[in-house]
């Protein structure tokens, strides 16, 4: 679910019988609940209003969600690899990098 760019994940609590979400990539917690997904949706309008406002009333920043920048480190050995890797294919080691990323996630959530 998204959400003013922020990204809920939901899942059933089958012994309460509803759904209940959570926004993620921040470090601030915002959840939601609902029993369809109307109330879901709204319930996470509702979270993600409440922790903007709530943030503007201190003065704090809220957090932005997945800017598509992060850093990783791998020993010099990958990095080299993966920098010769990324030229014979005609890419910058960023685009292959993501393009490895891409394919892998692709796998694993299609499980």
């Amino acid at each position: 679910m998204k959400y003013k760019g922020y990204t809920g994940i939901v899942e059933f609590d089958e012994q309460a019988r509803v759904f209940h979400g959570e926004v993620i990539g921040l470090r601030d917690v915002i959840t939601f609940q609902g029993r369809s997904v109307e109330e879901l949706e709204k319930a996470m309008a509702e979270s993600v209003d409440f922790y903007l406002a709530w943030c503007a009333e201190r003065g704090k920043t809220p957090e932005k969600p997945f800017s598509g920048k992060f850093m990783v480190r791998t020993s010099p050995e990958l990095h080299s690899r993966a920098s010769v890797a990324a030229a014979r294919v005609g890419l910058s080691l960023n685009k292959y990098i993501e393009k490895a990323i891409e394919d892998e996630t692709r796998q694993v959530l299609a499980q």
